[in-house]
């Protein structure tokens, strides 16, 4: 247990201890020594599932029998989920970007010098590869998902796809759609299901899974590419950077500002939650259950 086997190994360190053997070599023949012998700089890589659910691939082959049969029937599917809070001010923001002078921006990430808090709430098309993100600027709540999908459907989703009479949503289980939460469910029925005349059914990813969740790396991840080393400083920069993400693959972002106060911590009662017309499917019910009109 030696102190060299803690010690951070480099072409230089490397190169350091051979001259101390009486070989002439410099840091750069190191490198291309190293390289010669198949090694090269890694990161961690995160792939050991530290929560692996029993029914985690039961689960995701449920998700794509009833991916097939949406897409047979040309029903809407969308994925949906909350991206990261973002500090809305003049803050650093993670990444760079070509520019003559580097953008000066607070030594420190104070909430109390912030102009607010956004935070943006994504509905995922797969069959069109369209996205639209509602920034909010309150809590992330099962309320505010909810009205998200539903300001989707009003605005894109009923001129998108004609005479569908169900939507699939894909999401995680936890958050404000989370698979316990009572408020998402009331919510999807007496907003969305009961008012709109739709069923619609609801598949959660395994815990630990969210990474499947097409919305993360089919929307989020270009979006976050698009504002890298970017200051968010105001909401309308937020919605103009959303609104320009593409892809070569044709993806198409639309963005919108909810300035809407929510509450948090809505208790449902049980005569609410028993009027809820809502049928848990047969093999995982926990996950896959659908919510009529």
């Amino acid at each position: 247990m030696g102190c060299r086997k803690w010690a951070r190994i480099s072409t230089y360190t490397l190169s350091e201890r051979i001259q101390a053997m009486d070989v002439s070599i410099c840091p750069n023949t190191v490198g291309k020594l190293l390289k010669k012998l198949d090694y090269s700089l890694k990161s961690n890589k995160k792939s050991i599932a530290a929560t692996q659910h029993p029914d985690r691939n039961q689960q995701f082959e449920i998700i794509a029998q009833k991916r097939k049969r949406f897409e047979q029937l040309r029903y809407p599917i969308i994925s949906v989920d909350t991206k990261k809070k973002e500090l809305v001010g003049n803050f650093r923001n993670p990444g760079k970007t070509y520019c003559k002078e580097v953008e000066k921006v607070y030594d420190h990430d104070f909430p109390s010098q912030a102009i607010g808090k956004a935070n943006p709430y994504g509905i995922y098309e797969l069959l069109v590869n369209k996205g639209t993100v509602i920034v909010g600027t309150s809590h992330d709540t099962p309320e505010f998902a909810v009205e998200s999908i539903k300001l989707w459907l009003l605005n894109s989703g009923f001129k998108r796809y004609k005479n569908f009479e169900e939507l699939l949503i894909l999401c995680d289980t936890g958050g404000s759609n989370s698979c316990s939460a009572r408020a998402w469910k009331y919510g999807l029925y007496s907003s969305i299901c009961k008012k709109l005349n739709i069923a619609v059914t609801i598949c959660h990813y395994p815990s630990g899974a969210s990474k499947w969740n097409p919305i993360e790396h089919r929307l989020f991840s270009y979006i976050t590419q698009n504002w890298a080393g970017k200051p968010l400083r105001s909401y309308d920069i937020i919605l103009k950077y959303i609104q320009t993400t593409t892809t070569k693959t044709g993806l198409k972002v639309e963005s919108f500002l909810n300035e809407k106060e929510y509450k948090k911590a809505i208790k449902i009662s049980d005569e609410d939650f028993e009027q809820i017309n809502i049928k848990n499917h047969d093999v995982l019910p926990r996950w896959n259950y659908t919510i009529y009109p």
